[in-house]
This record gives C-alpha cells, structure tokens and sequence, in this order.
C-alpha cells in the first residue's frame, strides 16, 4: 500500500555487542505483522543475521533492513524503515555508512551490563551526523537487570536530557508517563517523571512554555506538545528512554507506539548535510522531502547477491524514484534505467512501483553505482554529495594470495566486490613488493572477509603478514643536484637539476613548488621533473617506503636545445631528490594507533605491563561497570603482531580492542637501521 513521506520512520538500532539488537529487530518486525513468528540467534533463523557468516558466529557483521507497517501514527498508518547496525566495532564500516541513512538512532542497552564504551561511542556518532536520539533500555525482566541503576548511568553519562517516556512496573509491563500522570513504576510515581519530561519538553519554546505556565498542561494543544517534542529531539535537548524486553515482549508494542507518535519523519528530522561542489567552493545544499521535485537520493550500501547480482541500497532526499525512471550517477551524462525497484527485507528484495522521499530502496545491475553514489535525475543536481562519513582508518593488514593457480583473476574480482560492500575493508597492490594487501579493522574483520573469500566466492587463499605501513620523511632543509649526460650515438640526453627539499608537519603531504627563473628549465620539462621526484617518493630513500610530509622546491637547472628531453629530466629530478633527502637527515616513520582494551578488571595488572613492554603509552582506564574495564593508550601497530591471541591468553578468552589510526612518528634508531639494512632496493635503469 503506497505511503507518504509524512508515514515514514527511519530508525536504526546500534548498541553494544550481546545489547539484544537483533532480538529486538525480531521482536518489533513480529509485533507488526511483519513476520508470523521472532526468530532468535541461537536458532539462526532472524531476518537481519542471513549471511551463513553471521550465523555461524552468532552475531551480526553487515547492516540489515526490513521494513513493518503499524497503525498507531498521529496521521494514520506508519511505514517503519528498521536497520539492524552490527554491534561489534570491527564492523564499524557498515553500520555508519547505514547509520547516516536513518533519521532516528535507537541505541540499545542492556539493563544488566548498563552504559559499555560502545553506547558512549555511538551516542557520539549519532549526534555528530545531527541524528534524533533514543535509548531503549532491553532485557528489563533479565537476571541481573536494574533497570533504574542503567537510567542513572545514563543521566551521569549524557546528562539530565535522558527521560523516560515509559517505566517498568512489576519488571512485567511497561506504563506511558508521557501521555499520563496516573499510576506507580518501578523507579517511583508515574506523575513524578511525568513532570520531568513534560517540564523538559515545554523549555524548549517560549510560546509552548507561556501556554504551560498560564494554563498547566489542560492548555497545550496536541500539536504545539508535538511540534515542541520534535524541536526537542532535533537539538539533543530530550533523549527519550524507553524499557523493553525483547526476549518476552514486554514493552515492544508501546515501543513500536511511540516510535509511530513521537519519533521525526523525514520532513521533521535535521536536513541532511549535503554539498554543491567540492573544496574550498563547496556551499551546503538544501534539500526538501517533495515528492514532485528533482531526484536526489544517495546510495549508502553495495551489496553483490547471487541472484539479482549488484544491489546498489538508497535513501531517497528529494523527489519521486518510480520504475523506468531515468537516473543519473554523480556526474555522469549517461542515464541509467530504473528496470527494477526494490525494497529490502531482510535477504528478501520485494518489487515496488515507487520510492517517495524518506523512503530506502535499492536498484540491481547498474555497475556504475559505488558507495556514497548521488543519484539524480537533472543536471541541476551535478557536483552534489553527502558530507562524508569520519570511517576509522584500517590499520589490520594481511598480503594475501590465490591458493591455487588460475584463480588470480577471481580473487581479484571478490575482493573488489567486498571492498564495495564495506567501506572499511581496502585492498591495495604494492608494487615495491608486488604483494595484494587487504586490510581492515581487526584480525577479527579480516578472517570474516577470508571466510567469505572461500564461502561466498569460492576462493581458498594463502595469508601472510605484510609489511607494516612505514613511511619515510626529512627532519633538515637540504639542497641537492644531479646532471644526467647520456650519449649513445646520435641524440643524446641532457638534464641537469639544482632543488632544496624542506620539512612539513605531520600529515601534510607533499609539496612540488617551482622557483625556477630565466627559464633555465623550460617550462615543458618541469612535470618531468616533478614526475621523477614522485618516483622518488613512492620508493623510498632509506628504507624503501613511500616519503610523505616534506616541500621540494626547484630553483635552477640547466639544458641543452637539442639533447634535453623528459627522460632526463625524470631521471636528475629523481636523482636530485634523493641527493638532498640523504642530506637532510632522513627518517623513518611508524604508524601510531589509539588502542583500546576492555578486559575483566583481574586482568588490569597483566595487560597493563604487556603494554608496557609494547612501547605503548598508557593514556587512561575506565570502569565500565559489570567488572569490566577499559585500557586506553597509544601504540606503535608494529608491536601488536599476535597481540589477539596475547589477549584472548591472558583473559581467558573475555578480552576483546579495537584500535583507530592515531599518527606517524619516528621509529627508535635501532629499528630504522633494521630496516634500513633489510632494503635492498632495485638497480635504475637509465
């Protein structure tokens, strides 16, 4: 049945590993109608964990969408777009990537383990993309549970913002202290926190606020308590909390309730944070959720299935995406047509006639299509993109492969198509090595993708650590020159080249700047110059890594009119170069990362000194609650080769990290003449 974009909720629920986001996915798609019966992990029979991977493991690793009617909205029926997010922060790459297409993030926490590391993290997510907010706390019936401990965490954690809209009551059912004042909980007298929300939600304008002063609540309208509520949730000023068990079905219905009543559709959710242009000519582009309008929709996830074969997933901005529309990709000026449209549920794709704005979809079989893909059907809306997502940095590295010979090509192929599913998943070729390196963020994350190398494509591999991602750079100005003379009989090869190289902060790249005056270099041979120094660049000059953070600048040369030509000027560029990098005290760089441990507090002392022993710097510990804590420092990534199986030894198997490109710094003396002695770099070929 069609719907507007006034019926639309895009919620996602994100939480902790082992928070039960999964079984509450299960538990609202059943009270909808949407599925005759919850599946459950255990069983491996839910909608959201198809992939064999998934329910091999026991948990989720890829965003998962379904989608539910419920009849219980201000204006009618409402269509509810769920995303069920990956917990784990291996997976991180695709639950942001999904997490940026919803309005509405519902983090769940479990009413035992209480606010972990992993909700502070995602409640910072959602609130830097400008998402609405909402807590549900799960497993309120649970052995364990406190579910008022768990709403006092979370005001210490977030502030006096965290409200229930609802309360447990006798740990078996849930009571509205929103809608009403009347009643007893669990955490005290339904008027007390009645109050609270009511006074919380009518700050937030001054006219609601006059209403409520001058005539208590009997003088506020239905729509201006709304209209207010929504303001509330838009500005982070009302985190609603809401108290479910999945598992038995308490609270899951009046969850599905309020989700229907008080959570934004699109047109009442912060404006998507889109662009028109690139750099420093980029200006914010408004959209508005018009079904009559130009398309604008953006494509948040690729997915490869076996049967209808490339899945390009969107959420419409603007506009109306019907069946034999005709779509343009960014800036393409060929169109594509719309042969199929579908909507997800689950691993089911079912065929719709139209997506209205607010609306997620996915279209089949347009290779053109990529992650973060605008789609468009006017050239008015060239050179528009989404802000980008803030992905972590994959720092896992492993070369990888065929098993057998003749299967190059297809894994080529598989690892192009996974790096297209998972933002967080790259695949590069080093040319000094001539390895194929995947990485990712984690050995965990990295033995999935293996695993699906072999299950998915029918690829066995062979793994091998690669060589850590070392950079070199320059410490000192220098100044360096080289003339290159080769004569062959006939034209020969003249070029001659004077330049300084100079430092750069960390981070900053590379620099080629041209000082060159009287035209002793012509001008058509500066990018030769400039190409052989990028040689340089690539290669290494002490160790064989590629040089980042440092300025050349070429200042003098000399030519010939006849015997110049751009192979000597690659070549003296080149040689130039690594003329003033040996004089300008060289060093080698080391990648940094932002390590964090959670482990069983008995283990502190022994994961303390074997940070200790790693070069590390220890930078905080943090109590999480339910025994647990978190180790936080900064470590070089070449010291945590086997750290996993370290881990998983010392704490019995409960430990788990998660680490994020932190930066370069320079490697201790002895390492850099290590690998310095190690490189045995390949012979030019003038």
């Amino acid at each position: 049945m069609p719907h507007s974009t006034q019926q639309i909720r895009n919620v996602a629920l994100a939480g902790h590993p082992g928070a039960g986001k999964t079984t509450l996915f299960e538990a609202l798609l059943h009270a909808g109608g949407a599925i005759q019966a919850a599946g459950t992990v255990e069983r491996g029979n839910t909608v959201s964990d198809f992939d064999p991977v998934e329910r091999q493991r026991g948990h989720s690793i890829d965003a998962a969408i379904a989608s539910l009617g419920h009849a219980a909205g201000p204006g009618g029926p409402v269509h509810l777009n769920l995303v069920d997010l990956p917990g784990y922060p291996d997976f991180r790459g695709p639950a942001l990537a999904a997490l940026a297409a919803v309005d509405t993030a519902l983090v769940v926490v479990d009413a035992a383990g209480g606010v972990e590391h992993g909700t502070r993290r995602l409640m910072a997510r959602a609130k830097e993309r400008g998402l609405c907010r909402a807590i549900a706390i799960n497993r309120i019936d649970a052995d364990g549970a406190d579910p008022g401990r768990v709403l006092d965490q979370l005001r210490e954690a977030f502030g006096t913002c965290m409200l229930p809209l609802n309360l447990p009551a006798a740990g078996a059912r849930v009571v509205d202290c929103f809608g009403q004042a009347d009643g007893d909980s669990d955490l005290g007298p339904v008027a007390d926190w009645h109050r609270r929300i009511l006074d919380q939600v009518v700050e937030i304008n001054e006219t609601v606020m006059e209403h409520y002063l001058e005539l208590g609540e009997a003088g506020l309208r239905g729509d201006e308590l709304h209209d207010a509520f929504e303001q509330c949730l838009r500005e982070g000023h009302l985190v609603p909390v809401c108290f479910v068990s999945a598992r038995t079905g308490t609270g899951v219905r009046e969850l599905l309730d309020i989700a229907a009543r008080l959570f934004p559709h699109p047109g009442e959710a912060n404006p998507p944070p889109f662009v028109k242009g690139t750099g420093a000519h980029a200006q914010p582009f408004a959209t508005t959720p018009d079904p009559d309008a130009h398309v604008v929709a953006d494509v948040f996830r690729i997915l490869h299935d076996p049967f209808v074969g490339k899945l390009g997933v969107f959420r419409v901005y603007q506009g109306t995406v019907r069946r034999d529309s005709r779509l343009f990709v960014d800036d393409g000026r060929k169109p594509f047509r719309v042969a199929h449209l579908f909507r997800l549920q689950g691993k089911e794709h079912v065929e719709i006639d139209e997506a209205v704005p607010g609306d997620i979809a996915a279209v089949a079989k347009v290779e053109e299509l990529h992650f973060d893909a605008v789609l468009h059907d006017s050239h008015d809306e060239d050179h528009i993109h989404l802000a980008p997502v803030a992905f972590p940095t994959p720092m896992f590295g492993l070369a990888v492969e065929a098993g057998s010979k003749g299967q190059e090509q297809k894994l080529a192929t598989a690892l192009q198509r996974l790096a297209e599913e998972d933002p967080c998943f790259h695949v590069e070729h080093e040319e000094e090595t001539r390895e194929t390196v995947v990485r990712g963020l984690s050995d965990l994350h990295l033995r999935v993708q293996i695993d699906r190398l072999r299950d998915r494509f029918g690829v066995e591999v062979r793994t091998r650590p690669p060589r850590i991602a070392y950079r070199e750079t320059i410490s000192a100005p220098a100044e360096g020159h080289y003339r290159h003379r080769k004569q062959t009989g006939g034209a020969g090869q003249f070029g001659e080249v004077f330049l300084r190289v100079e430092p750069l902060p960390r981070g900053a790249g590379f620099e080629f700047v041209d000082e060159v005056k009287g035209g002793v270099i012509p001008s058509q041979f500066l990018p030769a110059v400039e190409k052989g120094v990028r040689q340089a660049l690539r290669s290494g000059a002490i160790a064989g890594f590629p040089m980042q953070d440092l300025r050349v600048v070429v200042y003098d040369g000399k030519h010939h009119p006849v015997d110049s030509k751009e192979v000597a000027f690659v070549v003296a560029g080149r040689k130039a170069f690594l003329d003033a990098v040996l004089k300008g005290r060289p060093q080698v760089l080391e990648p940094v990362v932002d390590l964090e441990v959670h482990a069983p507090e008995s283990c502190m002392g022994d994961i303390s000194g074997g940070l200790a022993a790693k070069r590390a710097r220890i930078t905080g510990t943090d109590a999480t609650g339910g025994g647990e804590v978190v180790v936080s420092a900064q470590v070089p990534l070449s010291e945590l080769e086997g750290y996993a199986a370290e881990l998983k030894s010392v704490t019995a198997g409960r430990g788990r990290y998660t680490l994020d490109f932190s930066h370069y710094e320079p490697v201790p003396p002895q390492v850099q003449q290590a690998l310095a002695a190690a490189w045995r770099p390949r012979q030019d070929d003038d």
